[in-house]
């Protein structure tokens, strides 16, 4: 399912604003994290996205899907968000993320 926003402008809130503190865990969002309003993930919440390219803490944000971290051990993949026109690499991306990837075993998805 997330494979289909793939290349897709989309439009996300952001609950834990680049800065902020994870509520169990403590460690700290380098780049702000949020959702899909409205789009309802395999594990029952809504779809979670990370967003790149935007350096400041925000509350909304509109841009383009550039890629889906692919959870290999759990339900959950992520949307990978970016400004129009701003590319990353894969490993550009994995290296923005680790924070919380780190204890997945992820690949990286993108359109083909």
């Amino acid at each position: 399912m997330a494979r289909a926003w793939l290349g897709k402008r989309v439009a996300a809130r952001v609950d834990r604003p680049m800065g902020s503190r994870h509520p169990e865990h403590g460690f700290v969002y380098p780049v702000n994290y949020g959702y899909l309003p409205g789009v309802i993930a395999p594990d029952g919440d809504e779809q979670d996205v990370y967003i790149l390219g935007v350096f400041e803490p925000v509350e909304v944000f509109e841009g383009e899907c550039i890629a889906v971290i692919h959870r290999l051990d759990d339900r959950e993949d992520k949307l990978v968000l970016a400004p129009a026109g701003v590319a990353y690499t894969d490993d550009q991306i994995l290296a923005m993320v680790e924070f919380q990837e780190r204890f997945y075993q992820s690949v990286i998805e993108r359109e083909r």
